[in-house]
């Protein structure tokens, strides 16, 4: 059973839920899968930062991986009325949730492999 008091086992299961809860309200609104399935690796694409130095790549990747910006993007869609901004958002919070699932966290200089929820 999963202890309560040990953060690692919560951010595990604070993702799953994330993701599911993405996909579903995906599904739910009728989003394009054809978009997901292209995008849901894109916030990856922030690990070239390091090819600059480790810093400039911790930075870079943490800043496509923390939930202030698809929330953002959901708040935006929903005053808006933008579906695409929506589905967007529903497909970077899945990824996210998809990281800290499987591990991946966020990013400290030392090196690409250790980040808030272990050395991957």
């Amino acid at each position: 059973m999963m202890k309560l008091t040990q953060p690692k086992p919560l951010l595990h299961l604070e993702g799953a839920i994330l993701l599911a809860v993405s996909l579903f309200l995906y599904g739910w609104l009728g989003g394009n899968w054809w978009l997901f399935v292209l995008l849901i690796l894109a916030p990856d694409l922030a690990m070239v930062g390091y090819a600059i130095n480790k810093e400039a790549g911790a930075a870079i990747y943490n800043l496509a991986h923390i939930y202030v910006w698809p929330a953002a993007l959901v708040i935006f869609s929903v005053l808006t009325a933008n579906s695409l901004a929506m589905q967007l958002a529903l497909i970077w919070l899945a990824h996210i949730g998809g990281d800290r699932l499987l591990g991946y966290g966020l990013k400290y200089t030392t090196d690409f492999k250790d980040t808030h929820l272990n050395h991957v």
